[in-house]
């Protein structure tokens, strides 16, 4: 990930520098009345502006995969809020308080990225990663982020991710149905997970195995064609993983 670090204050590009040590290729943002502070806290990597922090957060959007903010939360949301357009193309924002306690990520959290880079940066900072997405608070499974790490692609409409989502976090009824790939994709998913898989995802090895009408999501990871009979039983309600390894 492309990573900018925005700070506005004297104690926070301190803090930045802490952060970029821990981002490697990471770049420092901040007012140039600091400049003295950043060429300290980020020597080469570090880039000065006139004006207000404001006018700086377009190019930045452009630019960047990940912002991280050392900036109060409610500064941050007023000063991205115009900038917003969907899930699958905002970069990921996340805000750091300036006393290095707290990592929240506030925005494109799973496709962005933004939960993922805040635990790496709580773990280095010593601090306490916030994390509100409800598959993240639960310790489940994010039907969005399932088998990224080892390469899956998956296949579904914004819909049917919404709708299998809320069927994973609202404990209804999930078949996982695993045909292909590693089934190494459990402790290694999402931010990474130690206990086991939520009692209602249920697990298959054959798409033939399963009713669909006796459950709200199903989940297939298969290098397969989706058998015809099966199309319209599950559509709307189903997300199709597309492992890259054969296993």
């Amino acid at each position: 990930m492309k990573i900018a670090v925005v700070s506005i204050t004297k104690h926070g590009i301190a803090l930045a520098g802490q952060v970029l040590a821990a981002l490697p290729g990471a770049q420092l943002f901040c007012p140039e009345k600091f400049r003295a502070d950043a060429e300290t806290a980020a020597p080469g990597a570090f880039h000065c502006y006139t004006g207000k922090v404001g006018d700086q957060v377009p190019a930045l959007f452009a630019a960047f995969d990940g912002i991280v903010c050392i900036v109060s939360l409610g500064a941050v949301v007023r000063l991205i809020a115009p900038h917003l357009k969907n899930k699958e193309t905002d970069p990921a924002v996340v805000v750091i308080d300036e006393a290095g306690k707290f990592v929240i990520p506030m925005l494109s959290g799973h496709l962005g990225g933004a939960n993922s880079l805040a635990g790496h940066l709580a773990t280095a900072l010593g601090a306490t990663p916030v994390l509100t997405t409800a598959s993240d608070a639960r310790q489940t499974l994010a039907v969005d982020l399932l088998g990224r790490e080892l390469g899956w692609t998956f296949e579904a409409t914004h819909d049917e991710i919404v709708r299998c989502s809320a069927a994973v976090v609202n404990d209804e009824a999930v078949a996982l149905v695993q045909e292909s790939g590693s089934e190494d994709w459990w402790t290694h998913h999402a931010n990474g997970r130690s206990g086991p898989l939520a009692a209602n995802i249920q697990r298959f090895s054959r798409i033939e195995e399963i009713d669909p009408e006796h459950f709200a999501a199903v989940l297939w990871i298969s290098q397969r064609a989706l058998p015809a009979e099966f199309a319209a039983r599950l559509a709307g309600k189903r997300v199709i993983y597309r492992p890259a390894d054969r296993a």
